[in-house]
């Protein structure tokens, strides 16, 4: 069962909508769902609703809102594409965890489960870094996050564990980056990289062309195994 559901700033002077996927029973724990550039579109509602069907409550926060509320956008679509590096450009990503942080504090207050983990995608593998060094989300997911390089001195800050999916032939994190990553975090206890040779961001989208099902369904079962082991 799905829903939009509404969740207030931490400042408490606005609210911002939430697309929210149930599962059949009682939730294992709930998991965030951060966007890609392309705003909650039907991927993004697609991944919610997936673990909904592995019995999690999903839930992804329109974090685009303050520019403007309810962006869906096609990654295929080159217009729509263009717009959503616009999008990107002009979003405040420390306002973006701060609004992440709102969920985990909504969820915890208003729908009943102590365990919270987040996934993110593009920028939202970059988001899932900042709130795995921010917030107190008990495990986080990355797929191809961006400019993760520029965030390294936060990794003293993560004290729950994180996983980063991380292709190898990425357009938007080139090699260099890439080994930065692995420089600052493959000695950190609580981080575990997978790096995909070959593969180029955007390989686990749920539509489209960019994904490859083969890696997908690879990164996407560790994912699974991952939040099972640290969420209960």
């Amino acid at each position: 069962m799905s829903e939009t559901i509404s969740i207030s700033t931490l400042e408490g002077d606005s609210s911002f909508s939430a697309y929210c996927a149930k599962p059949a029973g009682e939730p294992r724990a709930a998991i965030i769902v951060i966007q890609e550039i392309f705003g909650v579109n039907a991927g993004i509602r697609r991944k919610c609703d997936r673990l909904a069907e592995d019995g999690y409550l999903a839930i992804a926060p329109d974090l685009f809102w303050r520019i403007e509320p309810g962006v869906e956008l096609d990654p295929d679509i080159e217009a729509e594409f263009k717009r959503a590096l616009d999008l990107m450009g002009k979003f405040n990503q420390d306002q973006g965890v701060r609004d992440i942080e709102a969920t985990i504090k909504h969820i915890r207050e208003h729908m009943g489960c102590a365990k919270i983990g987040a996934v993110g995608y593009c920028l939202g593998g970059r988001l899932a870094f900042m709130t795995a060094a921010r917030t107190d989300s008990d495990a986080t997911v990355g797929y191809y996050a961006v400019g993760v390089d520029n965030l390294l001195r936060e990794a003293r800050a993560i004290s729950n564990p994180l996983m980063l999916h991380i292709p190898t032939k990425d357009g938007f994190v080139p090699p260099e980056v890439q080994e930065k990553m692995h420089e600052g975090l493959d000695g950190h206890d609580k981080v575990t990289l997978h790096d995909y040779e070959g593969l180029d961001h955007g390989f686990a989208t749920e539509f489209g062309k960019r994904r490859n099902e083969e890696a997908a369904n690879l990164a996407d079962s560790r994912t699974a195994e991952f939040f099972a082991r640290n969420l209960g």
